[in-house]
C-alpha cells in the first residue's frame, strides 16, 4: 500500500507542477489547448491572473514534494494530509464553480491519497 500511496502523491505532485508550468509559462499556448471553451481573446488579458494561480499550484506541489523528504512518519503523514486536503478542497471548489472534470482530475486523486494515508496510520 505504501508504494501505491507514493505513486498517488507523486502523481498529484507532478500534476500540480504541470499546472504551474502551463498557467505561469504557457498560458497562451498550452492553456488554449487545455481550456478550449475559454474565449481565445481572453488569454492575453488574463495571463497574469493565470500565473498567480500557477504559483499557488506550485506551492501545493512543493508541499507534496517535501513529504518525500520528511523522515518522521507522523510528521510526514500530517504534512501529506494537509497538502492533499488543500488539493482536494481546491478540486471540489473548481468542480462546483468551473467544470465537473476538475473533480476527477484534481480532487479525486488527492482524496485517494488522503484515504491511503489514513489507512496507513491505523
Amino acid at each position: 500500500m505504501e508504494i501505491l500511496l507514493k505513486f498517488i502523491v507523486g502523481f498529484v505532485t507532478v500534476l500540480h507542477f504541470y499546472f504551474l508550468y502551463f498557467e505561469m509559462f504557457a498560458w497562451e499556448t498550452t492553456g488554449r489547448k487545455v481550456f478550449k471553451t475559454f474565449p481565445k481573446d481572453l488569454f492575453k488579458p488574463t495571463k497574469s491572473m493565470a500565473a498567480n494561480q500557477g504559483l499557488y499550484n506550485g506551492f501545493l506541489a512543493a508541499g507534496l514534494l517535501w513529504t518525500f523528504f520528511i523522515s518522521n512518519p507522523e510528521w510526514q503523514s500530517n504534512i501529506r494530509l494537509f497538502f492533499l486536503s488543500c488539493v482536494a478542497i481546491a478540486g471540489v471548489y473548481g468542480a462546483l464553480s468551473v467544470s465537473k472534470k476538475i473533480f476527477f482530475i484534481q480532487a479525486l486523486p488527492a482524496i485517494i491519497g488522503i484515504v491511503l494515508t489514513l489507512l496507513g496510520t491505523l
